[in-house]
């Protein structure tokens, strides 16, 4: 018998197994074959302080020590620029306020992507923006769950959750598993596992985000370009391994599922990004989708349930579950077994899960 099953094998999952197995025995449960399969395997992968509602910009912030420096750290410079035309002037404005970025010359944004269309009149650019090695932090919380006595089961679909006066009974492929406590980790399926545990969901949404891959743009050399964003984040484009994603950056309410792109909507966001830049988009090398799951605020979901407290939520990450990780997952871990967090009153309060059964 586990204290705590986890349920869900994304970075929310594996990191807040990994934290609370420091004083707990701990079970992860993940669906699929492989950690961080769907939301988590089609991140952005952007470390950004200032992304986010103010309960994010706080876990950012809080998690940015972790990143840079736990296990020789997770991140690698990239920066991140804001580029708008004149008629686009007071949304570009309103980004370079809420962002904290800087103005810069022209002469300045071309020496950063020089494939910048001339209609590209303003841009704004923030050093501070940092991609974040994925997968080397999921794993390395993986070896910690493992190291501390913990166990990640793959390939076990959750078709039944039962609790009697001992604790929670859970069904995976057949089997079954006991537990005193229950982590709801499973993103896009965080409501649908709260249903089948007799809990009330809390309205957490998952969006689709679609994405794809182009040959870097004329040739270029685009391992030192930042992440460029349009105003509004309308669309975005990303240095990766010598390839450009580009996304439309959409949130379209859908169901839980494995995602796949919308190619009208890709079509669209890949049509912003041209009007922006001077290089021809080429045919998409690969192209895919994700789930951003949100709860009604925006803001994360973390903490026991106000009517069921053994049920546990480390839920709605909503694309921020990389950059806050560090810091959710201690805040979890140390609202589980009842210590200070170090978080003020206000941020607790926008993360409780309390706030959604008023």
């Amino acid at each position: 018998m586990s204290d705590i099953i986890v349920i869900g094998g994304g970075i929310a999952g594996i990191s807040a197994a990994a934290r609370l197995s420091t004083d707990a025995r701990v079970t992860l449960f993940e669906m699929e074959d492989a950690l961080g399969y769907h939301a988590s395997g089609r991140s952005a992968a952007l470390f950004e302080q200032n992304y986010g509602q103010p309960s994010t910009v706080a876990l950012n912030r809080a998690s940015a020590e972790y990143h840079r420096t736990a296990q020789g750290g997770y991140l690698s410079a990239r920066g991140l620029m804001i580029v708008a035309t004149d008629a686009e002037r007071d949304a570009f404005a309103r980004d370079v306020a809420t962002m904290g970025l800087e103005e810069i010359s022209m002469t300045e944004a071309r020496g950063h992507v020089p494939i910048l269309a001339p209609e590209v009149r303003l841009a704004a650019y923030h050093e501070a923006a940092y991609d974040i090695d994925t997968d080397r932090l999921i794993q390395d919380f993986s070896r910690t769950l493992r190291g501390n006595g913990g166990q990640v089961i793959t390939k076990a679909a959750v078709t039944q959750i039962r609790q009697d006066a001992q604790g929670w009974t859970v069904t995976a492929n057949g089997e079954e598993y006991r537990a005193q406590d229950i982590v709801n980790a499973s993103g896009a399926w965080a409501d649908l596992v709260a249903g089948i545990a007799g809990v009330t969901p809390l309205g957490i949404v998952p969006h689709r985000r679609s994405m794809a891959r182009l040959a870097a743009p004329g040739g270029h050399d685009v391992s030192g370009w930042p992440m460029i964003f349009g105003v509004g984040e309308a669309w975005y484009a990303k240095p990766d391994a010598g390839a450009l994603l580009v996304s439309p950056a959409e949130e379209d309410a859908t169901h839980p599922h494995d995602a796949y792109p919308d190619d009208m909507t890709l079509a669209e966001g890949l049509a912003r990004y041209q009007e922006m830049v001077s290089e021809e988009v080429t045919r998409p090398i690969a192209t895919w989708a994700g789930l951003r799951s949100f709860a009604p605020d925006r803001n994360l979901v973390l903490g026991r349930d106000p009517e069921v407290p053994s049920f546990i939520w480390c839920a709605g990450q909503g694309g921020y579950g990389f950059q806050t990780a560090p810091a959710a997952s201690q805040l979890l871990a140390d609202l589980v077994n009842g210590r200070d967090t170090g978080f003020d009153a206000t941020t607790q309060a926008a993360l409780t899960p309390d706030r959604l059964r008023l």
